[in-house]
């Protein structure tokens, strides 16, 4: 299997790829996710930003928080990205907009103690209280 991954927005504005393996894979559950994305949660994977090349359009970006940049089509409103100067190495890049996600289930969730209550998604993941780095 090949470590080259693409993907892009639903207008097809915004593409990228990454060359990266799918690991570290996390379903999300803070409430800037559920807010800025419309989502009951976002599904991440974290790759090394030098792996990483948007292929078509420019994204927009806002500060979601005081460490974390998103990024977004401006056309679409898809959420593709997000910096975290947490780890200033790697990019998130949201599972959902990979051009073939089914290869890319999440190994565990994160951000749990914002986890909506009724909420029961992939009980046999382990959970982390923040996002262990």
């Amino acid at each position: 299997m090949t470590d080259l991954h693409t993907g892009g927005c639903h207008c097809g504005r915004l593409r990228y790829r990454f060359d990266a393996p799918l690991r570290d894979i996390a379903h999300c559950h803070c409430s800037i996710c559920r807010r800025s994305s419309g989502g009951l949660l976002v599904t991440w994977i974290s790759v090394p930003g030098a792996r990483f090349a948007w292929t078509a359009g420019e994204p927009g970006t806002y500060a979601s928080s005081p460490t974390c940049t998103r990024y977004f089509c401006r056309d679409c409103g898809a959420q593709l990205a997000l910096h975290t100067a947490l780890a200033p190495d790697t990019l998130d890049v949201t599972i959902g907009t990979l051009d073939d996600a089914n290869q890319a289930p999440a190994d565990r969730h994160i951000w749990v103690g914002t986890r909506l209550p009724w909420l029961h998604l992939d009980p046999h993941l382990p959970d982390e209280q923040e996002e262990q780095l």
